[in-house]
């Protein structure tokens, strides 16, 4: 197992082999510091809130983190953790994304509350 200095020394330099070797979600490469797969998951759809990532980005990344056990108030949590570093619009386009991907459409929704207000 690698220690943590030496995962940031390698990555620091660029190293090739390395980031290809921890690069995928179940590389299993042993290193330090690894976080649960639940977090992880949770990550990856929090690092595509500031690249504004289309709809099948956060299809895979969202299904993953539920696969992993995370819930829809998961979701939200980690969508609202980014808000301060984001900003605001990048989270409001992706939310409609990330509940899209769990299953609740939040367009639908919103067109049947306008529905039952007429």
């Amino acid at each position: 197992m690698l220690s943590a200095e030496e995962v940031l020394r390698r990555l620091a330099i660029g190293d090739r082999t390395l980031i290809a070797a921890v690069a995928g979600p179940d590389s299993g490469y042993p290193t330090a510091a690894r976080l649960d797969e639940r977090t992880e998951s949770l990550i990856r759809v929090a690092v595509l809130v500031p690249l504004d990532a289309p709809q099948s980005s956060y299809q895979g990344a969202v299904e993953a983190a539920m696969r992993a056990g995370a819930s829809l108030e998961d979701l939200l949590a980690t969508l609202l953790a980014t808000i301060g570093a984001v900003g605001a619009p990048r989270v409001v386009s992706a939310a409609p994304r990330i509940a899209l991907a769990a299953g609740y459409d939040v367009d639908a929704a919103l067109e049947r509350l306008a529905a039952e207000d007429e």
